[in-house]
């Protein structure tokens, strides 16, 4: 099966694409539960997809050197691996950041970022699931010119 590598641009705006959707959907509820003003919780959810974009690169392009993008979307299995290390990877990161940028203790961030782990387990399956779809319609429909 042949293979569509992809290229830093198409990385850059993945990974963008990732964290603005995410913030829409996170910076207001979190703000709500936690009884944070939005600016707060706005300005670590900066701080934090700042990392994440980068560790999201950084992350997908050994991700792919091991599983390397083909035509067809990628396997169940496959989705849920990259879901699960990609986020343990982050929670090692996030909680200092957390407990830092809220001034709480490293046990209180870690409580919330398994709630927050819970919600990007299933998001970052979800959206990687659909932008490997819309991929792969994309190259079959001869829309996207690669860089090898």
């Amino acid at each position: 099966m042949k293979t569509y590598p992809r290229s830093m641009a198409e990385r850059a705006t993945h990974a963008m694409l990732f964290e603005i959707i995410s913030i829409l959907l996170t910076a207001p509820i979190s703000a709500w539960l936690l009884d944070k003003s939005i600016w707060d919780i706005g300005i670590v959810a900066i701080i934090l997809s700042t990392i994440a974009m980068v560790l999201n690169i950084v992350y997908n392009m050994g991700f792919d050197k091991i599983c390397p993008p083909t035509q067809a979307p990628r396997s169940f299995k496959i989705r849920a691996m990259h879901a699960l290390g990609f986020e343990l990877s982050f929670i090692i990161i996030s909680v200092p950041v957390v407990a830092l940028s809220l001034s709480i203790s490293l046990l209180a961030a870690f409580i919330m970022d398994v709630g927050l782990l819970i919600f990007y387990l299933f998001y970052t399956f979800g959206f990687n699931w659909l932008y490997d779809y819309v991929r792969s319609k994309l190259i079959e429909d001869n829309v996207f010119a690669h860089n090898a």
